[in-house]
């Protein structure tokens, strides 16, 4: 039994280390993913773009690769065997215990080195987002978002809509995106 998991566990590959991903990162992770999935892949109808989500390995080079939560893919024909090698449009990790560090430092240097022009660092717990461009060679956070809900608050901002920069059309409600 222990031999079958181990076959199966997903790994990422960066500057020659084996990084693996498993465990998964948990409910709130997979649903929040799948909230963003969902309301990009809706809007893209008949649209050259496709949307992926946690299972389509980004090859940064010949022997590198991660497997990015969210990908907004607009050169399909760059997609064989499970594999992507090209320069997404967008890109979101959601962060869990076992992968913040390196999607917060690794990753977004790899991303900007790619050249994906618009990150989403998506914190569950905190229910927050934070979303950064490409600005010449590195990111630059240019928004952050933390759900309030309360309507009282001088702070609510369940009704805000988040747009993709780069199909500003794409949209999700703040509040869409943490629904669990």
């Amino acid at each position: 039994m222990q031999l079958m998991e181990q076959e199966f566990v997903k790994t990422e590959k960066v500057d020659g280390v084996i990084f693996n991903m498993s465990p998964s990162g948990g409910f709130a992770h997979s649903q929040i993913n799948g909230n963003i999935y969902h309301a990009i892949k809706r809007q893209l109808k008949d649209s050259v773009c496709v949307v992926s989500i946690e299972n389509l390995d980004l090859y940064l080079s010949e022997d590198e690769y991660v497997i990015p939560d969210i990908m907004l893919i607009c050169d399909r024909q760059r997609i064989k065997n499970d594999k992507y090698r090209g320069v997404p449009r967008f890109i979101a990790e959601t962060l869990s215990p076992r992968t913040a560090l390196r999607d917060r430092t690794i990753k977004l240097e790899k991303y900007a080195k790619l050249g994906v022009d618009e990150y989403w660092i998506v914190l569950p717990k905190e229910r927050c987002v934070e979303i950064y461009y490409l600005e010449g060679d590195r990111y630059e956070l240019k928004q952050s978002y933390i759900l309030v809900e309360d309507e009282k608050d001088e702070n609510y901002n369940a009704d805000k809509m988040l747009a993709l920069r780069a199909m500003p059309s794409v949209t999700i409600g703040l509040k869409e995106m943490f629904d669990i």
